[in-house]
This record gives C-alpha cells, sequence and structure tokens, in this order.
C-alpha cells in the first residue's frame, strides 16, 4: 500500500510568537504541496498563533509535549484538551531530549501515548540510540524495547495511524546523519517490529520517519527508502530549507 508522506517540522525552544507567525508567512507559499503531511510541531506558547496562521492552509500544528493528565495543579505542564482545543492535531512524544533532559522513562512515555490516543491526538513517538550504542551493536535490540515498552496497551487500530520517528541520538544536532542504508535498515526493523507486535496490515500502514539532522540536501535519498515515509526535521526547520524537504 501507498503510505502518504508526513515532513513535521520540530522547531523545539526556538521562536517567540511573533518571530513563529513571520516564519509561517516565510513558507506558507512555499510548503503548498498536496502530496504531503506538513506538520509544524512548535513550542506550546506558540500554538495558537501558528494554528491562526495556518488557518486555511495545508499545514497542521503538533505540540512539542504534553502531560498525562486532564487538568488540575501540576504547575507548567499543559495538558491534551488544551492541545485539542487549540487545533493540535500530533504531538511528540519521547524525543530523546525529553528522554535525557527530563529523565521521562517509557513507562511515563507509555501513559504519554496511550493518552494521546484517548484524546484523539497523533502521537509522533520518538526512538533512538546513542552512538555507544550503536557501536556496541545493540542498536536494534535497544529501539525494540523503547517501541514496546512504549506501545503497551494499544490497539492495531491506534497503532496503524500513528507516527514512529527514528532519530539516531548522534545525529540529533550535529550535523551527522544515518547513511541512507543505516536509516533504511533501522526503520525497516521497526516495521518488522510492528508486524511482530500486530499484523502485517499494521505494519504495512504505520508511518515512519527518520530525523536527525535531514536537510535539503540529502533528503530526496533519505526519502528514497522504501520504509522511511517523512521526516521529523529539527534545526532545518526553522528556514526555508524547510520546504525543500517537504517538497523532495
Amino acid at each position: 500500500m501507498a503510505r502518504r508522506r508526513i515532513i513535521a517540522g520540530n522547531w523545539k525552544m526556538n521562536k517567540t510568537p511573533s518571530e513563529a507567525k513571520e516564519l509561517v508567512a516565510l513558507l506558507a507559499p512555499l510548503v503548498k504541496n498536496d502530496d504531503v503531511d506538513v506538520v509544524y510541531c512548535v513550542p506550546a506558547i506558540d500554538i495558537v498563533p501558528v494554528a491562526e496562521a495556518v488557518a486555511g492552509t495545508n499545514v497542521m500544528v503538533g505540540a512539542e509535549n504534553m502531560y498525562i493528565e486532564d487538568k488540575g495543579a501540576f504547575t507548567g505542564e499543559i495538558s491534551p484538551d488544551m492541545l485539542v482545543d487549540a487545533g493540535v492535531k500530533f504531538v511528540i512524544i519521547g524525543h530523546s531530549e525529553r528522554r535525557e533532559y527530563f529523565k521521562e522513562d517509557d513507562t511515563f512515555l507509555n501513559k504519554k501515548v496511550l493518552k494521546a490516543f484517548e484524546k484523539g491526538l497523533t502521537p509522533i513517538l520518538c526512538c533512538g540510540e546513542t552512538l555507544e550504542q550503536r557501536e556496541a551493536g545493540v542498536t536494534l535490540d535497544w529501539i525494540r524495547l523503547q517501541i514496546k515498552s512504549d506501545l503497551q496497551g494499544v490497539s492495531a487500530e491506534q497503532a496503524a495511524s500513528m507516527v514512529i520517528a527514528y532519530e539516531p541520538i548522534w545525529a540529533i544536532g550535529t550535523g551527522r546523519t544515518a547513511t541512507s542504508e543505516q536509516a533504511e535498515e533501522v526503520c525497516k526493523a521497526i516495521r518488522e517490529l510492528i508486524c511482530e507486535i500486530y499484523d502485517e496490515a499494521t505494519a504495512e500502514a504505520i508511518r515512519i520517519q527518520y530525523g536527525g539532522s535531514m536537510n535539503a540536501g540529502n533528503a530526496a535519498e533519505l526519502l528514497s527508502m522504501p520504509n522511511i515515509d517523512g521526516g521529523l526535521i529539527g534545526g532545518a526547520s526553522l528556514k526555508a530549507d524547510f520546504a525543500q524537504i517537504v517538497n523532495a
């Protein structure tokens, strides 16, 4: 089956609300592409202005994070209901920076995945290995553990609708990129794992992105791989180069 491509920008902790609106205006005519799902995953403070700015376009809005409760005394957090009401469609879960800096483990991330589905949000679930793990030859073992843990209690129907982003930690923001063959090897293994957990139909339906210094120069080659359905783009999503990736 033909899976629809998805290119998502992860803005991380960049762009004030006014800067966000300027970037959206810059990219608007450049990312018009009816054949690709285009998503801007933006800081919480930018969600409302960006949602307003992309209204009527082909661009959808994603969040970079959310909490596992609907409301309550959780100072500084943002709930899934808040995201939905603001027009968010996707939410990044399990990014390596959340895992490392904020100590989010797979038990907690599994709760986030389940909560996202409960509220009608599409998870972009991140996984990836460190340089030490790759050099030790445990990349696939580690990623299998992450995904199996994070998808506990997720139905086949839910899994088929979500996105998994393979992001080798050693290639995030470093300028280093996995070769197309390395990226394809892991994305193919992820699809095979989904088949193992669920079934072939679910594995064929789920979309798998590559992230980790994908840019205008290497996007076309990476996206030509049979098991890479899109990209989760960091630094390159903050400039006009993002459009070249969308159109690659």
